[in-house]
């Protein structure tokens, strides 16, 4: 009966990228690992088992040098893996070890060997009780064949035992060491492990053949060099998909995890999310492990009216890489996009271009500012990251409550701007008229709505007031833009400003946002400094051109409009039929709901990890796009129906906690009442 070992090691790994070949006592841990295990006394021969990829050669190199051998296999279906390298060696027995385990115990692979064939079962392994490291599972040939013929899931084929262990087909015996030590964490998948396994081989250095006991009695002398991942739980690799695995190492290198804050994974599901896409079709998005989502959720955060990859879009964007993106000339594009957004707003006369929303709103404070020869601004809504915006809070940390998020510290926003940014609220327009004759105001800065219509014809009101004033007007169409009317949603209230800015929808998904505004104003941008290398790449305008013909085309903004009063509607009837009060807000394009409960956000948390076990990207908002057809819908509409069902539930006295399987999402960004 011939024993072999297969190891698995491969260099990717989302977590702790080529960790097999990180060096502990000046030797790579795969060396390490192989050394330890050859002085397993039942083995008759250990084979390394690496993935397809061009850089893995570099393990096959390291095994061949070591005098073992080396097969390549498929790189994601390791149970393939092990059953074209179990064959080729015409192995009877298998014992699976996997590279993470560079501190495992031949002591331990022989015990489990040997229970193996004292005892008529097919698979024998390590309890759980052992040290998370010194993990051994063995099993027969036939019992691996057959799982590799039978097994369908990704974590069979991924993690190459599961089906052995679930089928029931097969008799199990798990071996007990001495001494429970789940506690104890030896493996290698973090930055941290990599810490006390290096540690741990120095400490015993020259010597790497040493035992668990005395690594345990290691631990008990000197905990210091253990306490670096305690905090890890065990086994967490395989819960975590490659999209949580790979956020919690953004987290280590990215403040934040993310650019945005409303790409955090806490925002949605803070341990379940899957953070991380691969391709992204019309409102369909695959992550990292290819699993296929239907958005309904913020769509690239409004950025992709006309869905994700446009054909028209992409096309005249790959047309412009290959005549090239950037030049010591300028791109004829840009003349073409501003004289199409001025055409489309004729109380304007100029435009300047940007890449990101915060740049517009810092770039229109600038011109307006010295337009107005003044420095203070009255605000309503959100605007960008930037000092003027954030100064608000200098003045008061709760100035952006209703605006931002609450309690946001303005650390690193020089404390002389205090006093330049002050917030109204929306509706209230005694407020913002005290400010302005309180204050000499010179520049007020608003969303034309986000979720609630104007009332008692506030806009124009405001509007009146800024021109009685010498105030210079801007709308901050960033978000509404295109959702509602061809152009801003200051339109479709027939109310026009001295400037607006447009952003996210204005490319489908390409970086690009426009300033538009009368000459009067616009022409100050020549006499401050406004300039940027890459506000002059070609993409942004071109997708931008296209983007607005092909939404011309369609009529866009009332094909989202139609979708989001049917998607407003249905959350209407599924609240009354499950008996919840509902609150919906924003523009039929941009809707949320929320329910009238202290627990409303943990029923969106509920909502998300729920429904993304369904197949959605999916919470109490959406931006609509036109790709949500009705089939899509109707497929939504009765996956939340059973959502709600549970929320009924928890109104009723069912603790929503205990549904939840993990902490509940962080609040976003403040509705504007």
């Amino acid at each position: 009966m011939k024993t072999i070992a297969i190891v698995q090691a491969r260099m990717h790994s989302t977590r702790l990228p080529n960790k097999v070949m990180l060096p502990a006592v000046g030797k790579p841990l795969l060396e390490l690992l192989l050394h330890r295990l050859s002085k397993a006394q039942l083995l008759d021969e250990i084979v390394v088992a690496t993935g397809d990829r061009k850089e893995n050669l570099v393990i096959m190199d390291c095994v061949k040098d070591l005098g073992f051998a080396c097969e390549q296999g498929s790189e994601e279906d390791v149970l393939d893996r092990y059953y074209q390298v179990a064959k080729k060696y015409s192995a009877d027995t298998i014992v699976r070890i996997t590279a993470d385990c560079p501190l495992i115990d031949p002591a331990i692979v022989d015990q489990v060997i040997k229970s193996f064939r004292d005892s008529p079962v097919d698979y024998c392994a390590t309890s759980t009780t052992f040290p998370d490291g010194e993990d051994v599972e063995v099993f027969s040939f036939q019992a691996l064949e057959t799982a590799w013929k039978n097994g369908q899931t990704k974590p069979e084929r991924e993690h190459v035992s599961p089906y052995i262990r679930n089928s029931d087909l097969f008799k199990l015996k798990f071996l007990e060491p001495p001494i429970n030590l789940p506690h104890c964490r030896w493996t290698l998948d973090e930055p941290e492990d990599y810490q006390v396994i290096k540690q741990v081989f120095e400490y015993f250095a020259p010597r790497i053949d040493f035992s668990w006991q005395e690594i345990w009695q290691l631990q008990q002398q000197h905990p210091d060099i253990f306490v670096h991942n305690q905090h890890i739980p065990s086994n967490e690799g395989a819960i975590l998909s490659k999209g949580q695995k790979l956020w919690k190492r953004a987290k280590r290198v990215i403040p934040g995890g993310s650019m945005l804050l409303s790409k955090r994974a806490e925002m949605f599901l803070p341990e379940r999310w899957p953070a991380y896409f691969s391709r992204a079709k019309g409102c369909r998005v695959w992550d990292l492990e290819e699993q296929e989502y239907i958005d309904m959720s913020i769509m690239g955060i409004g950025t992709n009216i006309l869905g994700y990859g446009h054909p028209e879009v992409d096309q005249a964007v790959q047309e412009a890489i290959t005549h090239g993106n950037m030049s010591t000339l300028n791109a004829p594009e840009e003349v073409y996009l501003a004289e199409r957004l001025i055409e489309l707003h004729p109380w304007a006369d100029m435009a300047r271009f940007a890449r990101t929303g915060g740049e517009a709103c810092a770039i229109a404070i600038r011109i307006a500012r010295a337009a107005s020869g003044k420095d203070k601004v009255a605000f309503c809504g959100y605007h960008g990251w930037h000092d003027w915006y954030l100064a608000a809070n200098l003045a008061s940390e709760n100035n952006l409550n209703q605006h931002l998020l609450s309690g946001l510290q303005p650390k690193g926003v020089p404390q002389a701007l205090a006093g330049t940014a002050l917030p109204f609220s929306y509706n209230n327009f005694a407020e913002l008229e005290e400010l302005v004759n309180i204050h000499d105001i010179g520049v007020v800065m608003m969303e034309v709505m986000r979720s609630q219509e104007p009332q008692n014809n506030f806009l124009q009101r405001v509007r009146d007031l800024c021109t009685e004033k010498g105030i210079v007007l801007i709308f901050d169409e960033c978000t509404s833009g295109f959702r509602e009317t061809f152009g801003g949603l200051h339109k479709k209230f027939n109310v026009n400003p001295d400037m607006a800015m447009f952003g996210k929808a204005l490319g489908n998904g390409y970086a690009i946002t426009a300033v538009i505004g009368k000459r009067d104003i616009m022409e100050y941008a020549q006499e401050t400094f406004i300039s940027s290398t890459f506000w002059t790449e070609r993409i942004g305008v071109v997708a931008g051109l296209k983007t607005l013909e092909v939404m011309e085309k369609l009529r866009s903004w009332e094909i989202i409009t139609e979708i989001g009063n049917k998607i407003r509607r249905a959350w209407q009837e599924l609240a009354v039929s499950h008996n919840l009060n509902l609150q919906i807000a924003g523009i039929p394009a941009l809707s949320s709901f929320s329910f009238n409960s202290p627990n409303n956000l943990a029923y969106k948390t509920l909502i998300t990890q729920e429904m993304l076990k369904k197949g959605f990207l999916a919470g109490n908002s959406i931006y609509v796009c036109t790709e949500h057809t009705d089939s899509l819908l109707q497929s939504y509409f009765i996956a939340l129906d059973e959502v709600f069902e549970k929320i009924n539930q928890c109104e009723q006295g069912l603790d929503v906690h205990t549904l939840l399987e993990q902490p509940v999402c962080h609040a976003g960004f403040q509705r504007l009442n």
